[in-house]
């Protein structure tokens, strides 16, 4: 072995020794500290503990109850839209959890925004039903505030010290920048507006607009549009909705201020594209159940000319017709509400944030943009190769009939004085008499999600403002 081979060999044999020491040294300091924040050492020199229990000690103020006595309240009324079609509706609901309000309520919960649901003075606009969607659906709730100095729908706790606080007006929590960071895609708050104290979204409600949309197809949209003009006033609807006795619905009596079928984009008035979309908008005080979708399927009914205009005076004639004719409703996912008008309410927009909600739409839009271009193309394509479209229309539930029966020759469902009758034995519906006399009061279940009186009076003649939209405004 050479001399320069051994002499290398020492080298690297002394250079391992030294790392060793090195290591004995880094391991003596290790346990030094280590003793050092073990308990009986922090005790008696008075130094915090580290590792472990600097973490539990964050935990342990992470897990800490938040005070909500500690913060202002403010009523304000929240303007939202959603996508229905992947929810059963709007309302929380017994036997799912899977509703736009459920939903709303754990964003509530998560940001802190409220406590729980029972101190939060909320009421609803409307309750659209399953499949439904809205561009304009209102709340009006109590949130947490930073506003000490006072302000419209703002309530300061008894037990906080206003004068300690500071006087100048702090920034209002950004609750549609918080609530649409911790929503679904598909639910998006879009503005706020602080209101009254005793202001109610249910009952402060002056009109509501429904839209529900529609391909030409082979329809005749010209009867159509004439035939909607029939709606138009105050009738009784109960031929024409589903009949929610049950929930204490006994009047049915609604006024519909305008109702119009329109093509959605302008066109030539020669045009007859049978994938051109119109829509039927119908704008009313207040809605019964199914309301929209049993007055689009007649509507459906007249365009396909299997029923004529007249049909819709004879179904609002309750004294001809009192039973309602057995029909399908259209279908749930061109409806939208679409508005929500109310007097006097200052909303209050985020730039940032509607630019924010106009890109998810966007998204959302190109996707099913691009998918109907894709269908429509392979129809294109089949109908140059010698197919022929069908003229079924595909908007009303059920099996298409081949041989059509005219909807005053079927049969009819039950009377409006047998569902009563029905209920009353089963101790749903009760007389009460009154100082203004007699009427039917509603003992159905209180459900733990309604924060209303138990007891519903309702009155047999035209309800006030306020009644009218204590009814079930759901479609």
């Amino acid at each position: 072995m050479s001399e320069a081979l051994v002499q290398r060999i020492k080298d690297l044999e002394a250079e391992l020794e030294k790392l060793r020491s090195q290591l004995r040294e880094s391991s003596g300091a290790g346990e030094t500290k280590a003793l050092a924040s073990s308990p009986s050492v922090t005790e008696s020199t008075g130094c915090k503990p580290g590792g472990n229990s600097s973490r539990k000690g964050k935990k342990a103020n992470k897990e800490r109850p938040f005070d909500f006595s500690a913060h202002p309240r403010r009523h304000v009324a929240l303007r939202l839209a959603y996508l229905g079609w992947a929810y059963q509706g709007f309302a929380v609901q017994e036997n799912t959890d899977n509703t736009v309000e459920a939903r709303l309520f754990e964003a509530l919960l998560k940001t802190r925004l409220i406590q729980d649901r029972q101190s939060s003075n909320y009421h609803r606009c409307g309750r659209t039903d399953k499949g439904v969607s809205a561009f304009s659906q209102v709340i009006t709730i109590d949130l947490r505030s930073t506003q000490f100095c006072g302000g419209v729908g703002i309530t300061i706790p008894e037990n906080v010290d206003i004068s300690s606080k500071n006087k100048t007006a702090a920034a209002e929590v950004p609750y549609v920048k918080m609530l649409n960071r911790v929503l679904p895609q598909d639910i998006r708050i879009l503005d706020w507006a602080p209101v009254a104290e005793g202001f109610s979204a249910r009952f402060d409600c002056q009109s509501r607009t429904y839209r529900y949309y529609f391909p030409r197809g082979s329809l005749d949209v010209a009867l159509m549009a004439d035939a909607a003009k029939r709606y138009e006033g105050t009738h009784d609807f109960r031929n024409l909705c589903k009949m929610d006795v049950g929930n204490g619905v006994l009047q049915f009596e609604r006024t519909i201020l305008s109702a119009s079928v329109k093509p959605l984009q302008s066109q030539h008035s020669s045009s007859t594209d049978p994938y051109d979309v119109f829509v039927f908008e119908i704008k009313g005080l207040a809605f019964l159940y199914h309301q929209v979708r049993c007055m689009m399927a007649v509507l459906l009914l007249i365009g396909q000319k299997l029923e004529t205009p007249d049909i819709i005076n004879q179904l609002l004639d309750v004294r001809s017709n009192p039973r309602k004719p057995q029909y399908s409703m259209a279908v749930d996912y061109p409806l939208v509400l679409y508005d929500c008008h109310f007097e006097g309410l200052s909303w209050k927009q985020d730039t940032e944030e509607v630019n924010y909600v106009v890109s998810a739409l966007q998204q959302h839009w190109t996707q099913s943009a691009v998918k109907t271009c894709v269908l429509h193309g392979m129809i294109k394509g089949l109908e140059a190769t010698g197919g022929v479209s069908s003229n079924h229309c595909w908007l009303v539930e059920g099996s298409r009939q081949r041989n059509y029966r005219p909807l005053l020759e079927r049969p009819c469902c039950e009377s409006l004085e047998s569902r009563i009758d029905h209920f009353v034995k089963r101790g749903r519906l009760e007389w009460e008499e009154g100082e203004n006399g007699g009427e039917m009061v509603h003992r159905g279940k209180r459900s733990k999600h309604l924060h209303t009186s138990p007891s519903l009076p309702l009155s047999s003649g035209m309800p006030s403002s306020k009644q009218s939209t204590d009814q079930k405004t759901k479609d």
